[in-house]
Order: structure tokens, then sequence, then C-alpha cells
């Protein structure tokens, strides 16, 4: 049998000029390729993937190979995977199992596929692997030093599982470095999902009432894109604080039971589901554009939808329409999943240069210390974040200034008063 699956290995050659395109705008990724391919210190280790497949992750993937990794991947959403780099992947000898369009089941055969050859590490988009291990494999645990998790929801549920003392294995929080969080989540997030939009719909944003649920990174990077067009945002929150920034930020800020009312465009990104409901949909202008940028399908109800619908098709590739009993229609985009992904091509290359350089970086740190650390979820440390930044600035043909040895010493000296 074949270590791979994917939809056509005919597309190879088309998907490897879209990843010699994403290695020309990830130097930092092709900085740490060059720096450790000769040392290879991920020689004897099986990294095990499940996460968008993409030409940046592509990069990754070929990174990691080159350090001295075997790698077998699938992909962590079924609508994310470009084809054509799966194939270029495939072709080049990668263990991949992903295509576009995925059902259900293949989604989770395809995750099997990838624990056949017994990892040593993980590498995860949502925990999807990891669950699985944990749920149908536990007996791979003992032999796997870690494993990352690239997504705010993964680590909630991952620091949950820890908390409960059901983690297996370590686990390093890539989501929560600060080269991550705040670029990728909130600039990656906000230009792709805005791309998605229009793809999928061709309509003007200027002069929209955009809904935004949710205002974490990614919901900020959405209404921060969305006002940049033009459109009239509106923010719908359950935490305090969150609305308060966001009305402070300039955005109107009202519950969701409100903003079903006036909206023209909905986008929900908060990774909890049932954000959109039957009741939504009841008071909904005819027109509106309903789509989905956390991580989950589960934030609109597509099952309450379908309750209050008498006729549907699919109006545009990633745009289906349905049409209400009462007439009214309402325009659901990417099936109500990853908008940025399933319409467009996801986060741009150079955010994810970052991020995919944090989970190098801490894949690398498990497999140098893994076996000695606790089964709990970890952060890189903040110095890798700053050295991150230092690369990738210097890519950009960019300087900042440092602190003398007199700053740095005021910077702790508590007896310099005022």
């Amino acid at each position: 049998m074949s270590n791979y699956k994917v939809a056509d290995l005919k597309l190879a050659d088309k998907g490897r000029l879209r990843v010699e395109w994403a290695e020309s705008r990830m130097p930092v990724l092709m900085a740490l390729r060059e720096k450790y391919k000769d040392s290879k210190p991920f020689r004897g280790h099986r990294i095990a993937g499940c996460i968008h497949v993409t030409k940046e992750t592509a990069v990754l993937v070929s990174t990691l190979r080159a350090a001295g990794a075997e790698v077998s991947w699938s992909g962590c959403n079924p609508l994310s995977t470009q084809d054509d780099v799966a194939a270029a992947l495939a072709a080049e000898g990668t263990s991949i199992y992903a295509w576009h369009g995925l059902s259900k089941d293949e989604f989770y055969w395809a995750i099997e596929q990838t624990l056949a050859f017994k990892p040593t590490l993980t590498l995860d988009d949502g925990a999807d692997l990891i669950f699985t291990v944990h749920s149908k494999h536990a007996h791979l645990a003992k032999d796997i030093y870690g494993g990352t998790e690239e997504t705010t929801t993964g680590v909630h549920r991952l620091r949950a599982m820890a908390a409960d003392g059901k983690l297996l294995y370590p686990i390093i929080a890539v989501n929560d470095s600060e080269t991550k969080w705040d670029f990728d989540n909130v600039y990656g997030t906000g230009q792709s999902s805005l791309d998605g939009i229009l793809r999928a719909s061709s309509v003007l944003i200027a002069g929209k009432n955009f809904v935004v649920a949710g205002y974490g990174h990614c919901g900020r990077g959405v209404a921060s894109r969305a006002k940049g067009m033009g459109a009239n945002v509106i923010v719908t929150e359950v935490k305090a604080t969150a609305a308060l920034k966001a009305t402070l930020e300039g955005f109107r800020v009202m519950p969701m039971e409100e903003a079903a009312k006036v909206g023209d465009i909905f986008v929900t990104a908060t990774g909890m589901k049932d954000i959109i409901v039957g009741r939504h949909f009841d008071v909904m202008r005819d027109g509106a554009l309903v789509c989905n940028t956390g991580h989950y399908d589960c934030e609109i109800n597509l099952v309450d939808l379908d309750a209050r619908t008498k006729g549907k098709r699919e109006i545009r590739a990633n745009n289906e329409e349905y049409t209400l009993r009462d007439g009214r229609r309402v325009y659901v985009l990417g099936q109500g999943r990853l908008i940025n992904l399933a319409a467009a091509e996801g986060h741009p290359s150079e955010v994810m240069d970052m991020s995919f350089a944090n989970q190098f970086l801490g894949l690398l740190k498990l497999a140098r210390e893994g076996r000695s650390l606790e089964k709990r979820v970890y952060e890189l440390p903040p110095e890798q974040d700053q050295e991150i930044a230092r690369t990738k600035l210097k890519t950009m043909g960019l300087a900042i200034d440092a602190l003398t040895p007199e700053q740095v010493k005021y910077a702790t000296d508590y007896s310099a008063g005022t």
C-alpha cells in the first residue's frame, strides 16, 4: 500500500510552485531549515501532524524533514486542504492523508493513518489527533516525548485535560507565544477571513453592517480589517472587558439578539457553539451573509437553519443560499467552516512564518527535553518570541534600539526613586 492518499497526484507540479512562493515569504522558517539541515536534531523522531494542509504547512513539513524527522500528516479540517499542495508533499515522499471535502469518517480515518507509524512527537491544530491518541490509542503515549498545539480552542481543551489529570504526555501551547497569537490570530485571521468572504460572495464591504461575534484576537483582527474597508462594525461579546475594549476602539457593542436584526454580514470568531441559532435567523434581513472563522463549524447552528428552510442551493462556490419559509434568504459561506480556509488560502505566508518557526522550535525542545517534562501544558519562553521577532525584523530590513548597560541597571534599580 502507498503511504499517502490525496485527491490527484497530477496536481503536484502546481502545488510545488505554490510552496516555492510561500518559501520566498517565510525567511525565518527557511533560516531554521538552513541552520539544522546538517545536524539533523530530529533524526530518529517520527512526527505525526494534524493541521491545515496549505502551502505554508508544506514549508514546515519540508523543514522538519530537512532536520531529520520522519513525518506523517493529515488535514485538521475537511475543507481546508489545498489538493495541489497535498499532491506536492506526496510526490516528494511525505506520508500524507488529506484531500479537500473529506467526510467526517474519512477525516478520522486520515488521523488513524498518521498514527500507524507510532509517532514520538505530535503536532496539532484543534487537538483532534491528541484526543485520538488519548481515547483510542493510549498505548502509543508511552513513546511520545510530547506534542505542540496551534490553536486557542485546542489549548483550552488540553489545559482542561491536564487539570483533570488526564493528559498522557507534555504539550507546548504554541498558540500562546506572542509571535503567534498577536500576529497570526490578529493580522492573519483578519486579512484571510475578509479574503474568504470576498471570494465567496464578491459583495461590497463598505457601508455594510458587519457583525463580529467575539472580540478576542481573531475577532479583533476581523473587526479591524472590516472597519478599514468601510464597514459599520458591530461586536457581540459575553466578556465584559472584551466588550469594553471594542467600545473604546470605536465599535458598536450589542447582544446578538439585537445585532441579528440589523446585520448584513455575520462572522463568528468565538470557539464556542451556538453563537447564531434559530431565533437569530428568524429576525435576519433578507440577503444576510453568515460565516465562521472560529475553529469548529458548531458556532453557526445549521440544523436550526435547515428547520426553517424550504429550499437550498449552491449559488456560487462556497456560498449556499437558504430560502426560508417566509421567503427571506440567508447565505452561508464555506458551510459554516473556517471561511479563510474553506473559501480562501488561509493566513498569509508572512505571519505563518513566525507561527511555524514556533512550532519547529517547540518540537525541538520536546525532542531534547520531553522525557524530563511533567505531563502538563507548557508555554515557550518569551526570549524565543523576541528572537523570532528580531529575525523577522532583520529580514524586513528593519532595525531597533537596544538598552544601554546603564538603562538595564536602571530598570531593576528599586532605590533610584523619582
